[in-house]
Order: C-alpha cells, then structure tokens, then sequence
C-alpha cells in the first residue's frame, strides 16, 4: 500500500510499505476513505531527527472496516468508523468515567495517512458512524477524531455554560472550533485571538463576537478591555508558550486557563503572581474525543454544524508532502486527504 512517511524534519515522502495485518485479536483493518494533516503533526515536522527506514504519520480517519480480530465486538466489516486519536479499550473504570487518555490501553494512533491502518482496542477506538458519501459531511464527521473533540474538551474543561464570556487564543482548527463549542454551550461573548482573516472570518461564522488580531501586551490590553477586565474563561488552543503568555494575561482574577495545545515547553509561570494569588484555575490536557463523540455526532448528522470547514484545502495522498508545507506556510488552515 502507500502510505505518508517522515524522514526528518520537513521531509515527508509517500512510498510503498506492506499492508498492515491483524496482530492481536482486539485489532481491525480499515481501510481509509478520509484523513487529514494535524497542526499537531507539524510539531513532529519541524523537531523529528533524521532516520532512514522513516515513521509513517497521522493520527485523524474515518474509513471502512476490512478485518476483524477474533476478539473485537459491535462492528462488522463494511462499517463506516471514525477512529479516536487515541486507543483506548473504552471499558476500564477511566473510560467510564470519560477520561479515555488515562485508559491502560492508551496510545496515540499513528499511521492513518495512508491506504490501511491497522487498529489496536478496535471495540473502543472506533466508533460506527452512519453510511454517507456526502462530501462536506464526510469532512465533518473526520473532525470527530480530534480536533472538534479537542475543542469541545477545552470547553467542557472550562465550564462554559449559558451566558459566559470566553476568550480563544489561537486561530488553527483546534481554536476555531473551541469557539463553535463555546457557541454550543451557551457564551454569550466569545473573543477570538487571531491575525489570518481568513480563519477569523471563519471563527465569527462559529460564534466569535470579537477578534483580536494584536499579541503581546497590546493583544492582552484589548482581551482586558473588551471584556471588561479579563475573561473569566480562558481556551489556549496553540502550544506555543507565547499563547500560555497570553492566556495567563488576559485571564480574569478567579478565572479558568483551559490548555489543549500540545505544549511545547516544559516551563511556565504558575506561581504566587502568575495564577496563585489570583486564584486561577489551570486544567485542559489531552481530549478523550472517544467519550465526545456521542454528543458531537448527532449536531453534524442533521446539520446543525459543519465543523468540516475548517478543512480549507483537499489532497490526495500521493501530495502529502505538499499538504504539510501549506500547513507548515501557513497557507492553509487544515489540509484533508482524500482517498
């Protein structure tokens, strides 16, 4: 099959690997109809030291059931699934209870930009979805593998109910539909921070009722000033310490820091008057997208979102390469892969 390799820092090749095949039987075969380029994937673009043999890439699918292991339940070959980014078993006691990350289980998945891909904990990663060729909400339901589940957890992490002000920091695909979440959950003022018009545009389409373009002190004055002293609940969608800085600035006293962006640093401020004597709240963490999905699926099914338009750019496989440059440019938003 072909399969998106990394070689190195921004070296992606698409070459022929063997077909994957069930190796335990908890495992499945699917074979992929979409999936996608995560911001997330350029971490390991920019930071992966060279190898020779390469890492094949990609965490987000939906696609078909073409094998089964002995041992997997609740899915038959033919399926349309969507797979959560992480493996998980989704019946231990931390699965229940909706924190699938911490499930003894847990691994990222890897390897979806490709034709096959073969899925360990089949039963609790994948979830049956209903049978659509509808392009868009194709699109939409790819989305439930990460980054409509991570936006969603930045919320729920929150607390964002009826009548809250929010503030984003960070305009990529995981911001952008923190914002839709946080229109889902009642905000009534969501400020979006962001400089590429084209995703901001996008963001007021989900609910953002202000944009800041400035960073900086100048971005967190404005923050301040348009809600009134610091937003009380905060979602940091980027990573990047530059975007903790903002969040810490522009958080209300007594307020909430929701972080879902990988960070990229291993130090930040948390102490006496960073966010101790302003008692502030830090939480988010890695999204169980597994337990969301239930209540993400039915808003897409009758329309009610479409969070698949932050997929501004559609590829085929065999142009991966060129999917990650545009991301890494920054010249789309998010770059899905068609099959």
């Amino acid at each position: 099959m072909r399969a998106a390799l990394l070689y190195g820092a921004g070296d992606v090749r698409v070459a022929t690997v063997p077909d994957p095949v069930i190796q335990q039987p908890t495992d499945a075969v699917v074979r992929v109809v979409r999936t996608c380029v995560c911001g997330s994937d350029l971490h390991s673009y920019h930071g992966m030291p060279a190898s020779e043999q390469g890492i094949q890439m990609g965490h987000e699918l939906i696609g078909i059931v073409e094998e089964l292991g002995s041992a997997v339940i609740g899915l038959a070959k033919g399926d349309l699934v969507v797979a959560s980014w992480s493996v998980q078993d989704n019946t231990c006691d931390f699965c229940q209870a909706g924190l699938t990350t911490a499930c003894a289980h847990m691994e990222m998945l890897s390897a979806a930009q490709a034709e096959l891909i073969r899925i360990p904990q089949a039963a609790g990663s994948l979830k049956v979805l209903p049978a659509t060729s509808d392009p868009a909400q194709l699109l939409s339901l790819l989305t439930l593998a990460d980054v409509y589940g991570t936006g969603h957890h930045a919320a729920k992490r929150a607390g964002v109910r009826q009548g809250d002000t929010v503030a984003v920091v960070g305009d990529g695909a995981v911001g952008l539909l923190a914002v839709l979440s946080a229109k889902q959950l009642g905000a009534e003022q969501i400020v979006l921070m962001g400089r590429h018009k084209e995703r901001t545009d996008l963001g007021r389409e989900f609910g953002a009722t202000d944009v800041v373009a400035e960073r900086g002190e100048e971005g967190i004055a404005k923050v301040r000033e348009l809600t009134g002293g610091g937003a009380p609940k905060v979602l940091e969608a980027v990573g990047h310490r530059p975007a903790y800085d903002q969040a810490v600035g522009i958080v209300r006293a007594g307020g909430v820091i929701s972080r879902v962006g990988v960070p990229q640093y291993e130090e930040a401020p948390v102490g006496l008057g960073s966010l101790f004597f302003r008692t502030i709240t830090l939480t988010g963490g890695p999204a169980p997208v597994r337990a969301y999905m239930d209540e993400l699926l039915p808003g897409i099914l009758d329309g009610t979102v479409q969070p698949g338009k932050v997929f501004d750019r559609s590829i085929g496989l065999e142009e991966t390469p060129e999917g990650y440059r545009a991301m890494d440019a920054r010249d789309a938003l998010k770059v899905a892969i068609t099959f």
